[in-house]
């Protein structure tokens, strides 16, 4: 499998975690490390894992939590450092969203989440959701 598509699978794992609310799942994604930090929509910075990982506890936890769909993921590689780029699809409206991935043991976990509010829908570039519909 070529990093690109090794970083994308990675990608898909956190998507998925997030849709099943799967925590077990979403704490493997995360690096154990390097420093970790994460901005949810409408909150400050969170540091370091143990923070982040209180964050997705609290989210994973809530059942009014949205559904998340991952749409025109873009991946740049930077050595043992990757970013993916692309917009979460939610029924209240699409955020542009930053995944930051690092090279550690046998493949790559997650350093930075960020998804922020867009004010106008983009144009899609994939014709297809990554993944099924909203739940």
């Amino acid at each position: 499998m070529s990093q690109k598509a090794a970083v994308l699978f990675a990608n898909e794992a956190f998507y998925l975690a997030f849709a099943t609310r799967d925590l077990k799942g979403m704490d493997a994604l995360w690096s154990r490390d390097a420093p970790v930090t994460c901005v949810h929509p409408g909150c400050g910075p969170l540091h370091g894992r143990e923070e982040v990982m209180e964050s997705w506890v609290t989210l994973l936890g809530n059942p009014a939590s949205p559904a998340v769909e991952f749409r025109d993921a873009r991946v740049f590689l930077y050595g043992d450092v990757a970013s993916v780029l692309g917009f979460e699809v939610l029924r209240e409206g699409v955020l542009a969203a930053t995944n930051t991935f690092v090279k550690e043991g046998d493949g790559w976990r997650l350093v930075h989440h960020h998804a922020s509010p867009l004010a106008d829908s983009p144009d899609f570039q994939d014709p297809v959701p990554t993944r099924g519909p909203l739940m």
